[in-house]
Order: C-alpha cells, then sequence, then structure tokens
C-alpha cells in the first residue's frame, strides 16, 4: 500500500510501541497505556477513540483492568477477545505481585505484602477473606480464599480457617479480604473474627500476623492500628 494512502492508525501503532520500548510506561498517560494495550488486541483499528471509551466509562486504567467482561464489552469497539485479554493483563499482574511476595526473604510489616493485597482483591465487587501462608521463616508458602460473600463469624468459622492452615502446614498466616465499599476501617465483625482466629489458631501453635483490610484506594491494618497484639 502507498504510504500515503495507509491508514493514520498504523503510524500511530508504531509510535507508542517505539515510545514504550525507548521510555517505559513511566512516560505513559493511561489512555496511551491502554491504547498500547488495545494494539495487541484490536486488530487493523484505532485503538485510541476505544481507549477514550473505556475511561470514560470507567474512569481510570486500574477501573477498566478490575471491569467485569460484560462491562467491558458494552463499549463500543471492544468485543469478547478484547475483554478476555484484558482481564489476562489484570490475571498476569496478581499472579506477578504474589511471585513477587514468594520471592522476599522474610515478611514482618505490612508494606511488604501489601501489594499482594491490593493486586489480588482490589476491585472485587464482593467481599473476599484470604488467607496467607507463612513458613517457620516468615516466608510465603502459598494463599487461599477462604470465604466471599458477606464475611463474618457465621459466613466463614476461626475453625475453618485454622483446618486450611494445618493442610498448608504453616506456622503463621495474614489475613486479608477487601471492603468493596471502598472503606477500609473494619467493623466490629471483622475484629470478633481476627480475635476468634488468633484463639483457635494459638491452640495450634500458629500466629496471625496481621489482619489487613483492602478498600478504594486504601488500606487497614490491625496490627499497626493496636488491634492484633
Amino acid at each position: 500500500m502507498p504510504k500515503n494512502n495507509r491508514p493514520s492508525y498504523i503510524g500511530h501503532r508504531q509510535r507508542i510501541r517505539e515510545k514504550f520500548v525507548s521510555s517505559g510506561l513511566d512516560a505513559f498517560l493511561d489512555h496511551e497505556t491502554l491504547e498500547l494495550l488495545l494494539t495487541y488486541a484490536v486488530a487493523r483499528k484505532d485503538t485510541k477513540p476505544i481507549a477514550w471509551a473505556l475511561l470514560k466509562k470507567f474512569g481510570s486504567l486500574a477501573a477498566v483492568l478490575d471491569a467485569d467482561p460484560a462491562q467491558l464489552v458494552a463499549v463500543p469497539g471492544v468485543g469478547q477477545s478484547t475483554a478476555q485479554f484484558l482481564k489476562l493483563i489484570r490475571a498476569v499482574f496478581k499472579k506477578y505481585s504474589l511471585d513477587e511476595v514468594k520471592e522476599r526473604i522474610t515478611i514482618r510489616t505490612p508494606q511488604q505484602v501489601l501489594d499482594y493485597c491490593k493486586a489480588s482483591l482490589a476491585g472485587k465487587k464482593e467481599e473476599c477473606l484470604e488467607v496467607i501462608y507463612l513458613s517457620v521463616r516468615n516466608t510465603v508458602m502459598g494463599t487461599q480464599v477462604v470465604a466471599s460473600g458477606l464475611i463474618d463469624r457465621v459466613a466463614v468459622s476461626p475453625r475453618k480457617i485454622v483446618e486450611c492452615a494445618l493442610a498448608a502446614k504453616a506456622a503463621a498466616l495474614i489475613l486479608v479480604h477487601n471492603h468493596p465499599s471502598g472503606d477500609a476501617t473494619p467493623s466490629q465483625e471483622d475484629i470478633d473474627l481476627t480475635q476468634d482466629v488468633i484463639r483457635a489458631a494459638a491452640l495450634f501453635g500458629i500466629s496471625v500476623h496481621d489482619h489487613i483490610i483492602v478498600g478504594k484506594g486504601s488500606h487497614y491494618s490491625l496490627k499497626a492500628n493496636g488491634k492484633i497484639e
């Protein structure tokens, strides 16, 4: 095809990819990051309007990646394969964050696991309670979602959490759950559940290092706020 007859998006795709190669994502705005991602999922089409439409609907890059596939395909230009691609990006980020945590020698502060907590639970539409299992050296052995929906002492019992920890051969654990409302402040139920788990786990020599609650752009550590001794 003669150069003058080439669609404008072809040159734009090349330029935005070259910008990433030379500068990385630090030089990118949210819409440019989405445009770049979409060039690998949308063929023979200008991705800029799609990127702007996604940001207009969801408000931010993080919200786009957190959106359900059904919500994504409602945006003009986004098909099923593109929605699946965006969800794959989110899933890969979660796995990467977990691998980063696992590579740490020890875990002693909430900040060291916070990146994983946010990657795992931020943006979820329902409450999920996840347990991070630690070895005697405080290395991460694995994680497990033990409950989803309404998180209280009825929905998930301390006994179940301890049984899961014993099955994982964990010496210690960190509780993590999200507040879809956005406010990370713990409820009395959150505090009571934590104390019940601490007492139940202690019977088997298992320590509870922390309970981290993830909100929208915020988090709350029961340990850092004196709720766990």
